[in-house]
């Protein structure tokens, strides 16, 4: 196979018209691994040297991407996937699945050839189910690579069945009743109004709409985005979903107020909870954000999709909802000297 590495910014637009294609192809068809999220990331981060392996066939078809890059820390190296790892909740390497071996073991061999270069490796954010998991590091140690897996984080899913009362019906019974009343509550004592972001919809005006509230909502979500670069991850991000009919933005007024929302990506077959926002002063008493929530996730069940995933993190609202763990990955690799001892004891936090 032939491997190209691509060390300029350039590089995306060289690959654009073949990324995706690939990424259909792949076992790793994720939304965080498409050309328009890597692209907006990288190019709003900036976050080391880039380091785009690619692999083609005999017949020049583009089997294989690894979008990588080398994080400079103040005394070492790090090879890191693009999207580590706060913004970003599923990564991976993209291989055409007919090659899935023989482009693993290209990139391993790039690694072994190209160890100079960095210190460590640190692949972030892989599904359990990633085939990557398993055949990756057998890669690398055949070549003299010690690396490991790593519990990152989990991120609990439903797996949605037919319709709303089969979904209820699979709750504990306590939670059902109390999904149940929320409902009856709100919807008795309010006027309330659900919206979806359609393209009869000024998408800007509602991008900094929902902005205002996810700033709202939390501390930590107002000094996140006092950063200019997550500020700008956003508001590069979102219209470039939107566009791809990826992007799903409810709102949800109580009283004409408007109180709560949520940021979802209907990707394949999948519903994605990426963020939310709420005005906690605003008739919390009438519990706004699982109400929006709940219409959320009869919505995908109308709409036939199949898993809603709340993405990383074991916040309880999840669970109560009927979310089971899946749980994700980091692959740390290295040639030369022991890996060192995992930074956390819990899959709450990433590993650095």
């Amino acid at each position: 196979m032939k491997i190209t590495v691509f060390e300029q910014d350039s590089a995306f637009d060289t690959l654009k018209s073949e990324w995706n294609e690939l990424l259909h192809r792949s076992a790793s068809d994720l939304i965080f691994c498409t050309w328009e999220w890597q692209s907006t990331w990288w190019r709003t981060y900036q976050a080391g040297d880039l380091c785009i392996v690619t692999c083609r066939d005999e017949n020049d078809r583009l089997v294989g991407i690894a979008p990588w890059f080398i994080h400079h820390l103040d005394s070492e190296r790090v090879l890191r996937t693009i999207g580590c790892v706060d913004v970003t909740d599923y990564l991976d390497i993209i291989a055409d699945k007919n090659h899935l071996e023989d482009v693993q073991r290209c990139f391993a061999h790039f690694l072994y050839e190209h160890h100079d270069r960095y210190d460590r490796i640190n692949l972030c954010n892989i599904p359990e189910q990633s085939p990557t998991c398993v055949s990756f590091p057998q890669a690398l140690r055949a070549l003299g690579f010690k690396a490991d897996l790593v519990l990152q984080e989990v991120c609990p899913v439903i797996h949605l069945p037919d319709n709303w009362e089969a979904y209820l019906e699979s709750l504990d019974k306590k939670q059902r009743h109390e999904i149940r009343r929320k409902l009856r509550r709100a919807e008795a004592e309010a006027k309330l109004d659900h919206i979806v972001v359609s393209a009869e919809h000024d998408i800007d005006k509602m991008i900094d709409q929902f902005i205002q509230l996810m700033r709202a909502s939390h501390p930590q979500k107002a000094k996140f985005l006092e950063d200019p670069k997550n500020l700008a991850f956003f508001k590069n991000l979102l219209p470039l979903m939107f566009e791809r009919n990826w992007l799903r933005l409810s709102f949800l007024y109580v009283n004409d107020v408007l109180t709560a929302a949520y940021c979802d990506f209907d990707y394949n077959d999948h519903t994605q909870v990426y963020n939310s926002g709420l005005i906690p002063t605003e008739n919390a008493h009438l519990s706004p954000g699982i109400v929006l929530l709940s219409y959320n996730i009869r919505d995908a069940i109308a709409r036939k999709k199949t898993v809603f995933d709340f993405l990383r993190g074991n916040e309880v609202y999840k669970y109560r909802m009927g979310a089971q763990d899946t749980r994700v990955f980091m692959l740390r690799a290295r040639l030369h000297g022991d890996l060192p001892e995992p930074k956390v004891d819990s899959v709450l936090a990433p590993v650095e």
